[in-house]
């Protein structure tokens, strides 16, 4: 019996690094599984299951590798191909009821036999030419909108965030590592009018703040929770170990590993 080897498969343009979900994706899982957290809920996705990740949506995931093997198909469906999308074909779009970042897609005939037609691009090294590529991702479009209408609701909708409550989304999403010009904008906003804003919230800019709300988060977590420092520092928003230890015992007088280790 001959194997090969899976890659995964990518149509579209590239996703951010970020923690920031700049254009709509649609995943299928081949092979693993992922945990995500959105700064409100946890969501959980098994080989062979199919979602929808959101635009402008926080999410941190974590995946799990099955037989060391992580394998994935994902669609990016920018805005710039939903728009030439919108030009070819009509949907009624009504206000979206979704507040989820993850949406599950309905299992039918229709995703399985488009997941087969990809085969020969994560099974082997070969690259799906530009223009395949657009008819691909249009016939997935297609087939979601067939099963699940409510979504024109969603991948059409182009306007940018509107103004929201600021208190309520930054005690939510301050552990998410992104700049202030992202969280302005998801909270529709300019950056200076984030800041005017966020002083007038919290009496303080919104750098000390985030910096307070880390520490006294990541400290609970040591202490209370009993959790590591090279897990916690991740998990409340900063990117160095060396210099989250570092602030950590300016503010609190202890390492990290010394409230770790300590009795509560």
């Amino acid at each position: 019996m001959t194997t090969h080897q899976i890659h995964s498969c990518h149509l579209g343009p590239e996703l951010s690094p970020e923690q920031f979900i700049s254009d709509h994706y649609f995943m299928f899982l081949l092979k693993g599984s992922m945990k995500a957290y959105d700064g409100r809920k946890h969501y959980s996705m098994q080989s062979g299951d199919c979602f929808i990740a959101r635009k402008n949506h926080l999410i941190r995931y974590t995946k799990f590798r099955e037989d060391d093997q992580f394998i994935k198909i994902i669609i990016t469906l920018d805005e710039p191909f939903l728009k030439r999308f919108t030009e070819r074909h009509t949907y009624p779009v009504s206000p979206s009821t979704y507040g989820d970042s993850f949406l599950y897609v309905n299992e039918n005939s229709f995703i399985k036999q488009y997941i087969q037609s990809l085969e020969p691009y994560y099974s082997s090294d070969s690259e799906l030419d530009e223009t395949f590529a657009d008819i691909k991702r249009e016939e997935l479009l297609l087939i979601l909108l067939r099963s699940q209408p409510e979504l024109a609701s969603i991948f059409f909708n182009f306007s940018a965030p509107h103004k929201i409550d600021l208190e309520e989304y930054m005690q939510q999403n301050f552990r998410f590592n992104i700049s202030l010009e992202r969280f302005a904008f998801l909270t529709g906003r300019s950056v200076s009018s984030f800041k005017r804003d966020f002083k007038k919230t919290f009496g303080m800019t919104p750098g000390s703040w985030l910096m307070k709300k880390r520490l006294d988060e990541a400290y609970f977590q040591l202490n209370s929770q009993h959790q590591k420092p090279s897990t916690v520092y991740l998990e409340v928003g900063f990117e160095d170990l060396s210099h989250f230890s570092f602030v950590f015992k300016k503010t609190f007088g202890k390492t990290p590993s010394e409230v770790a280790t300590s009795k509560a």
